[in-house]
């Protein structure tokens, strides 16, 4: 029987949504198949090897519940744990992150472990280091498929000082290039941050530089995008061993926000969706095809979600992949690989596999 490692928690803002992510999978993952350990790690960064409930993990009470210090044994392949005193040696087979954001996502963990010789289901070190950094993303799938994509202007914090109550002249000139390039409504985004953390939409030049400090608070490299008009659409990907199965799209309403922001991907009820979208079957297979083709460009393996606009004028316009989508009851990923005909329990079986 093969021992499986749940990673959930972190030190990313999307914390909540991983012990979400990690609840879901423990309640669905067959432990006749599997020998399940649970790896919690804190705010703060602590791993800890958790012994207690699913349960305290879906309310954040896990921290409280029994657990004990654990380190990476980086020679032999497994866990080290101290418990009441003692030592004692698990071997890990494989690790299942629903850790999202920062220090995951972005490869740290899937290289800590590759160094210990632990694969990781999901994308590698590289792929998501390089899907986590939305300018890279771009530059990749610019280059490789041709694929429409937003028009955008990147601005580093070493060359654009911001103050929160003041526009620089740094930033008010990087506001004069994005006013003529694409004018607003305009979005300012984090270039490595997840599930829309520090992203804004900016309809006036007042609200250009809180938008920018508020991005430049979750990362060094901003972008600053021009706003496509049209519905969102989502496409998942699962790949196991070279063969491919893309679900979907499902088209995202948003309702009365602004935009598909953190709080409404996770917290509100504001938004809906359409699965399917509200396409015609040639247009759903077209948007598939490009899903897959963006997938393969950035050498992506085992799952990833990728999103896109639709225009007006029938256009898909890609707007950027997750490689570790959530897995909460609300979340798009196995809602479609769901309506595909794959089960929740089935999705994480073959993703271990």
């Amino acid at each position: 029987m093969k021992t499986v490692a749940v990673l959930f928690g972190g030190k990313s803002s999307e914390y909540e949504v991983s012990l979400s992510s990690a609840y879901g999978a423990l309640t669905n993952i067959n432990t006749e198949k599997y020998n399940i350990v649970k790896l919690g790690i804190t705010r703060e960064g602590q791993f800890w090897y958790y012994c207690d409930t699913n349960e305290k993990i879906a309310d954040g009470t896990w921290i409280d519940g029994e657990k004990y210090p654990v380190s990476l044994d980086l020679t032999g392949g497994g866990l080290i744990v101290f418990r009441n005193g003692e030592i004692e040696r698990i071997h890990v087979d494989r690790v299942l992150p629903m850790i999202h954001g920062k220090f995951c996502e972005d490869g740290t963990m899937q290289g800590m472990f590759a160094v210990a010789g632990i694969s990781v289901a999901g994308c590698d070190c590289a792929s998501s280091a390089v899907c986590m950094d939305k300018a890279i993303t771009k530059a990749i799938v610019d280059a490789e498929t041709g694929i429409r994509q937003a028009w955008t202007i990147v601005a580093d914090a070493a060359d654009c000082p911001v103050k929160e109550n003041e526009e620089t002249p740094e930033i008010a000139d990087l506001r004069r290039r994005c006013e003529r390039k694409f004018g607003y409504p305009m979005f300012v985004k984090p270039s490595r941050a997840g599930s829309s953390v520090g992203a804004s939409k900016v309809k006036t030049a007042a609200a250009f530089n809180k938008a920018m400090f508020v991005a430049f608070a979750e990362d060094t490299k901003v972008l600053v995008e021009e706003c496509i008009g049209g519905p969102e659409l989502e496409v998942a990907v699962l790949e196991e061993n070279g063969k491919y199965t893309v679900a979907g799209p499902a088209e995202i309403d948003v309702g009365s926000s602004e935009f598909y922001d953190y709080e409404t991907k996770y917290v509100s009820d504001a938004s809906s969706y359409y699965l399917p979208a509200r396409l015609s079957e040639e247009k759903q297979q077209e948007v598939r095809d490009k899903a897959l083709a963006i997938f393969k460009a950035l050498d992506c393996r085992g799952y990833s979600r990728v999103d896109f606009f639709l225009r007006k004028n029938g256009e898909f316009v890609f707007n950027e992949i997750n490689t570790l989508p959530g897995f909460t009851p609300i979340s798009m990923y196995p809602k479609m690989m769901i309506h595909h005909g794959i089960s929740y329990a089935e999705i994480i079986d073959r993703l271990i596999g």
